[in-house]
């Protein structure tokens, strides 16, 4: 079974299919020579959509929280991948320290918390949980409706290393994405490896950024497979200085949002695409599915209600939203059960490990499905392996629909190891 398109649009994308599975030999080698000089973030998952005439990352996220909804025949490729990762960094490594989010209330949150444990204990690790929370003030057993339980423990920082009572890791594995700020305790550590950094928080980290390194990543692997780069790419702008309550700078915002979807609809013209344009307003930094909205005209923008602005006011743990990336919108036009669904595809180092669909009955096709009273569907074929099937024809064989998105999102992830250079605070500068 392959998650169904509802479009017939498909021409574009059964062809870049095709493109793909053909050049397989010549992309592989092109990833390998690129491992070789960067180095691929930790883990990561990236939200695909496939819009028929085109397929395209929207998100990409360096602190990944749905590991509970790979299947169990996934789970030894993430294992490999985790003993790959662990290798490479830190191959004496005994334990691992993991360090959540904070709110352990969320059942669906912590399930995602025991994969993990269970990934690197399987790896080979002692796995144990230390909290950024202040009110965790002694080890905590929290119960998981499944009937398991996990621990979270208080961090102890002492001198430059940071652990728990009893436990000094050699790898510290931050699961929080840091949106609040960096705290002081994971600063200045000697001799630990904090992954991913602290600059991959949503404190300093720009969706823009990642973008803009994915804009570049798209030309020269457009090059080598002789595409448009657009059909892989979602083509965006940003903006600053927005505040939505107050009204201010939604005129700058306005005109942002105007020319992109101009830029879009000459591409719509060009391809013989007669969907309507649109856009996604996001803040450029931030994650939990919030302070998005659709826009098919920029005119919308003057006409908010006040909800929603102030919706589009603050993001996750409170924090003030005044920078937005405006993103061409990209339809999905994929069904599961008469659900609108996406692909989010998972990857630890640099191998993809498994994917899911994210569903959402409540949703259009040109809204974002990370919103409360989504679903997830394990995906849609029963072989867990990547492998793609020469011969079959495009659209439909689901290895090679997944293999193709293997190789989008791992275009995302070669972005985000740029993106992560570029910002790194203590890289060294040459003239």
């Amino acid at each position: 079974m392959v998650p169904h398109l509802i479009t017939a649009l498909t021409g574009p994308i059964n062809e870049l299919e095709q493109r793909i599975l053909d050049t397989t030999p010549a992309i592989e080698r092109w990833f390998r020579l690129e491992w070789m000089e960067h180095t691929p973030p930790f883990y990561s998952s990236v939200d695909i959509r496939n819009a028929g005439f085109k397929l395209a990352p929207v998100d990409t996220n360096l602190f990944p929280g749905g590991w509970n909804n790979l299947t169990p025949q996934m789970l030894p490729l993430a294992v490999q991948a985790a003993m790959a990762a662990i290798e490479k960094i830190c191959p004496e490594a005994r334990n691992l320290l993991v360090v959540p989010e904070n709110h352990n209330r969320n059942p669906f949150y912590l399930d995602n918390v025991l994969q993990l444990k269970r990934i690197f204990h399987q790896a080979g690790l002692n796995v144990r949980f230390g909290s950024l929370n202040p009110e965790i003030k002694e080890p905590t057993t929290v119960k998981l409706p499944g009937g398991e339980s996990l621990v979270i423990e208080p961090l102890i920082r002492s001198d430059r290393r940071l652990g728990l009572k009893n436990f000094d890791p050699c790898t510290i594995l931050l699961n929080n994405d840091l949106s609040a700020g960096i705290p002081g305790i994971l600063e200045d550590l000697n001799e630990q490896y904090l992954l991913p950094p602290v600059h991959a928080g949503w404190s300093v980290r720009r969706k823009s950024n990642h973008f803009k390194a994915y804009e570049e990543v798209s030309k020269r692997f457009g090059k080598l497979l002789g595409i448009d780069p657009w059909l892989i790419n979602p083509l965006f702008g940003q903006c600053d200085e927005v505040n939505f309550p107050e009204g201010q700078g939604l005129e700058a915002l306005t005109t942002h949002v105007d020319a992109l979807l101009s830029r879009i609809k000459r591409n719509y013209k060009e391809y013989g695409i007669n969907e309507k344009p649109f856009v996604m307003v996001k803040p450029d930094n931030g994650t939990y599915g919030m302070g998005i909205m659709t826009v098919h005209d920029a005119k919308e923008l003057a006409a908010l209600s006040r909800k929603i602005r102030n919706k589009m006011s603050t993001t996750k743990d409170g924090q003030p939203l005044s920078e937005f990336i405006i993103q061409e919108g990209v339809l999905t036009n994929e069904r599961i059960n008469d659900a609108v669904a996406e692909p989010v595809v998972y990857m630890m180092d640099r191998y993809v490990v498994g994917a899911f669909y994210r569903m959402h009955a409540e949703r259009g096709v040109d809204e974002n499905l990370n919103a409360p009273g989504a679903s997830f569907e394990p995906l849609a074929f029963s072989d867990s392996g990547w492998l793609p099937q020469n011969g079959e024809k495009p659209g439909s064989s689901g290895p090679n629909r997944f293999y193709m998105y293997g190789v989008i999102a791992r275009l995302a992830m070669l972005a985000a190891s740029y993106e992560m250079e570029a910002t790194d605070p203590d890289a060294e500068v040459y003239d």
